[in-house]
């Protein structure tokens, strides 16, 4: 692993942090000193995982569903009431949904899947940007997704939906330029996470036959990159799209 950035004296919110990348990256900002916040529905998962990593409890795990606004903003209340300020998001809350044909996807699911990949990263940055503003600094950095780039088929929502973050993160990334405030996304190839079972082999085979690395990417690898974007030492990158596709992306 590489040397760690100092997150000394920061309070990093990461969502969906009980497993996969998020959780990868919780250990890794742990490890580099922050104090952790983790919003996710999952909320014993989220307790074990900051209790085995030696962090004090208290507020450090939030039940929120980043697909309900009020959850969202009453989150971000409650962490700004206990430690007093958001150095740092990662928004690593997403599904990716039953693999099927445009024409067969259910109509449900697809509002589901939008509902917490794209309004929940809409929700999770507005109800942020306000303290971060006031302490003129901060860095957001949400997930998105190659499919987002190349759109998947069979993944119609998923796909959709990390193309809204993506457009999202570049917007919102430029209204806050003026601030020391860097909002920037990631769009990496599958990892294999819990995620993985919403998925049909097939669909797992087809992602894999994509990347030229014949890998798939490892969850440190993505929370070196991350928690990098979300340091002090990421100064000037903002409303960026980093790639994590082991090349395969095509632009």
């Amino acid at each position: 692993m590489s040397k760690n950035t100092d997150f000394s004296g920061q309070i990093a919110v990461v969502t969906g942090g009980a497993q996969g990348i998020g959780l990868a990256v919780v250990k890794k900002l742990q490890a580099s000193g922050a104090t952790v916040v983790v919003w996710d529905v999952q909320d014993a998962p989220a307790r074990k995982a900051l209790s085995d990593l030696g962090q004090d409890l208290e507020g450090a795990v939030i039940h929120c569903d980043i697909a309900d606004a009020a959850q969202v903003q009453n989150a971000a209340s409650q962490t700004l009431d206990r430690f007093g300020r958001i150095d740092a998001v990662i928004n690593s809350a997403g599904i990716a949904g039953p693999n099927a044909t445009v024409e067969d996807y259910d109509n449900d699911v697809w509002r589901q899947v939008i509902n917490i990949n794209l309004n929940g990263t809409y929700y999770v940055n507005k109800a942020v940007i306000g303290a971060m503003k006031a302490q003129n600094y901060g860095r957001i950095v949400n997930i998105a997704s190659i499919a987002g780039k190349e759109g998947n088929p069979n993944a119609c929502a998923y796909s959709a939906s990390k193309a809204g973050v993506i457009g999202f993160t570049k917007s919102l990334g430029k209204e806050l330029a003026g601030y020391d405030i860097g909002v920037n996304c990631v769009t990496p190839a599958a990892a294999r996470t819990p995620i993985f079972d919403q998925m049909s082999q097939e669909h797992i085979d087809f992602m894999l036959s994509k990347i030229p690395r014949n890998r798939f990417l490892e969850v440190a690898e993505a929370a070196d990159m991350i928690v990098w974007l979300a340091s002090q030492e990421n100064s000037f990158s903002t409303g960026a799209v980093f790639d994590l596709s082991g090349g395969r992306a095509t632009y």
